[in-house]
């Protein structure tokens, strides 16, 4: 089965009381605990803002390089995902509305390459 990626960039938020977001964190669980009790959980996870570490690795010259923060200059950066197992798209966006409405912002939804079985 095709696996889609459910995010958001941090930007998409928005202002909200650390009361209203409490009040989120519950309906998030209990959407994951839905996609997992349906056997099409693969991942999921918010990321730190501010306190965790960000920093690129770039191989391209030959040599790598690591530079702190991020590799392109952005005013959107990734705030968390939810990676799904699913038959189709129908269902991808069946899990991404219940997600955004769930968090109270909006998600995007991208399918993955199919992987290439391994060869031995």
């Amino acid at each position: 089965m095709p696996e889609y990626l459910i995010y958001f960039n941090q930007q998409w938020v928005g202002e909200h009381s650390e009361e209203w977001f409490r009040g989120r964190g519950p309906l998030a669980r209990a959407v994951v605990d839905e996609i997992k009790a349906a056997g099409a959980y693969v991942f999921a996870g918010g990321l730190e803002e501010e306190d965790g570490p960000v920093f690129s690795a770039d191989a391209t010259s030959g040599t790598v390089l690591f530079t702190d923060g991020p590799y392109v200059e952005s005013k959107e950066f990734l705030g968390g995902l939810t990676v799904v197992d699913v038959a189709d798209e129908e269902t991808a966006r069946m899990w991404a509305g219940k997600i955004a409405e769930a968090c109270g912002w909006p998600q995007e939804v991208r399918r993955f390459k199919p992987r290439r079985p391994a060869q031995s």
